[in-house]
């Protein structure tokens, strides 16, 4: 069947020497792969190496079989132009971050409107503004109202956040926990907007503790979840030029 959908691209791999398969997650059908062959050797087709970095957001034409297996891509073209993610160096260290999160952790192979948006929307946010130091936090706490473990804000109120449980306790458990200062950064994430993520004043080390612990929380609640290998280049940038 033939689609036209946009498409926002979370990896491609080279395949042999001359292909890519690409994995994108698109509005019409969720997560899908796709074959290019030929598309590192050919200057004249339609398919240009420069749309499949990481995050692009393109519209693309396609034959999806829907059997499991990799798929064809036709025509591709950008939806919309990025002026900063990949010039800016932190930005571009965060996009691989991201990139690599999102293909981690979603993987659903059927149509999720509302996740799109959120992820087209957030995407342009990002590479529209200068203050987004903060913006992976709020972004990985807000990805998690679409995979299912959005934190339980009922007791917020009260000095303890069990990772495990994904709610907030008036007692340390034995599972991982979130306290201290630590706690303080995570309950000024869950009552604000990507606008004001900028007035939480967090230090590299702050940072950094709570990126732990997110990740952590990701890995209790998403099966086979693995912790992005760009991590390392995300702190090291965050910890010379931010």
């Amino acid at each position: 069947m033939q689609v036209t959908t946009k498409a926002i691209i979370f990896s491609a791999i080279k395949y042999g020497d001359t292909s890519l398969i690409v994995k994108a997650f698109t509005a019409s059908d969720g997560i899908k792969s796709y074959l290019l062959r030929g598309v590192l050797s050919s200057k004249k087709g339609k398919l240009k190496t420069a749309y499949f970095q990481p995050l692009t957001q393109l519209e693309i034409v396609a034959n999806h079989k829907n059997k499991g297996s990799l798929e064809t891509l036709k025509e591709a073209k950008v939806f919309y132009h990025y002026q900063s993610l990949y010039a800016d160096m932190a930005k571009n260290a965060m996009t691989l971050f991201l990139a690599e999160l999102l293909g981690n952790s979603i993987r659903e192979e059927e149509r999720n409107e509302e996740l799109f948006e959120f992820l087209e929307a957030s995407l342009q946010w990002l590479d529209m503004h200068r203050n987004v130091a903060n913006f992976h936090l709020y972004f990985m706490l807000s990805l998690t109202r679409f995979l299912g473990f959005y934190p339980d804000v009922y007791q917020i109120d009260k000095p303890y956040f069990d990772l495990l449980e994904g709610e907030f306790a008036e007692k340390e458990s034995l599972n991982p926990n979130l306290k201290g200062e630590n706690i303080y950064f995570f309950k000024s994430f869950l009552g604000t907007n990507f606008d004001a993520i900028h007035t939480i004043k967090m230090n590299k080390t702050n940072r950094q503790e709570l990126l732990k612990s997110l990740i952590l929380y990701f890995e209790l609640h998403l099966q086979g979840f693995r912790k992005p290998k760009s991590l390392a280049v995300l702190n090291e940038v965050f910890n010379t030029y931010v």
